[in-house]
């Protein structure tokens, strides 16, 4: 299924927008989407609701539910990853308070095939692929939504498996979380993105901030003249020493080292899509080069960055333009960066909500 394209462009429009920079960024919403801001943040004042991200590992669903609460008003949204819940998990036993309060919910809310004790080993104890009691997972998202108050959320990482599709259209009402409304989310990310951002992606080894040396850069880019490689120096202010950035083990490989679960993530969105009765959202990462600036402003477009060293004065010069990659059609496209995603998003949520 090919998702529509969002027009995000206002016409006639010469505002340009730096969307690496927070002020900045917070301006591009208020231009683009003011009404529709305002009208979510009167609506969450008093109601709350359930978004499903539906996206494949690395389509950017912590990023577009970050920003979206960046837009909207952190007070108002939250973003619940069932795979940090789990490992949350592994803290809290590690605690004999926090292990004897996760006990006392569990034995209050957890119904299941496997007693508590052992649902609780099996976590303990599981590798990444495998898959836990959907209703142990129920469970544990419940006791994190129960602390967090009247706020909207948006799901990331449920439903994983086909198995728990059941389970996600009736979400609500086996976590008592009131009546309001609930939708999916589909994100359609070329896996050309997935697969260059995770080959090209370092991170500093001190505070393990995270970036690119091809398609997000650090102010200040190094060269190494004996292996002839450039490389990104972290500028996190809080972190001290300038060191440099480093790539991920295992990154190298790209897509196919998380293959299976691309696969498996596919086919749960092919089935949700097919689902009746819960509104649906349709965001999309990468458009065709033909006539895209009719639909995006070109500050929206990520730019892939290139470097030259200049033996003379002994710096680095950063080239920049436009990234295009193949999608999965084998359309040459551009990547969009995340804001323009999110204002589709606040617009569709919009819609859906009758606001």
């Amino acid at each position: 299924m090919k998702f529509p394209i969002f027009k995000t462009k206002i016409s006639n429009d010469k505002k340009t927008f730096n969307l690496d920079d927070p002020v900045e960024r917070r301006k591009y919403f208020d231009y683009k989407a003011g009404p529709e801001i305002e009208n979510l943040r009167d609506y969450l004042r008093d109601n709350t609701f359930v978004g499903f991200l539906i996206g494949q590992k690395g389509s950017g669903k912590g990023t577009y539910s970050k920003l979206f609460a960046e837009a909207v008003g952190t007070e108002y949204i939250e973003h619940i990853s069932v795979g940090d819940i789990v490992r949350s998990v592994h803290q809290d036993c590690s605690s004999p308070k926090k292990k004897k309060e996760l006990f006392k919910f569990l034995e209050k809310t957890y119904r299941g095939p496997l007693s508590l004790g052992q649902a609780i080993k099996a976590l303990l104890a599981r590798s990444t692929k495998t898959l836990l009691p959907s209703e142990f997972i129920l469970a544990l998202v419940e006791r994190k939504i129960s602390k967090l108050g009247r706020k909207a959320v948006f799901i990331d990482g449920f439903p994983r498996d086909l198995d728990q599709i059941s389970y996600s259209l009736y979400f609500r009402a086996l976590i008592g979380y009131r009546d309001d409304p609930d939708f999916f989310v589909f994100i359609d990310v070329p896996e050309a993105v997935i697969d260059e951002r995770m080959k090209h992606r370092v991170v500093c080894p001190k505070c393990q901030t995270s970036r690119s040396i091809k398609l997000l850069a650090t102010k200040e880019v190094g060269y190494d003249k004996k292996s002839k490689k450039f490389y990104l120096i972290c500028d996190n202010p809080e972190c001290i020493g300038l060191p440099r950035m480093v790539s991920k083990e295992g990154d190298a490989l790209g897509i196919e080292a998380i293959r299976d679960r691309i696969e498996a993530d596919a086919k749960v969105a092919e089935n949700l899509i097919k689902m009746q009765g819960v509104p649906q959202i349709f965001l999309r990462n990468a458009i065709p080069v033909n006539g895209a600036l009719k639909y995006v402003d070109d500050y929206e477009i990520t730019l892939a960055y290139d470097y030259e060293f200049d033996k003379k004065t002994n710096q680095v010069k950063i080239i920049k333009k436009p990234w295009t990659i193949q999608d999965n059609h084998g359309i040459k496209s551009y990547s969009l960066l995340a804001p323009p995603v999110v204002i589709a998003l606040i617009k569709q949520i919009v819609n859906v909500l009758g606001l």
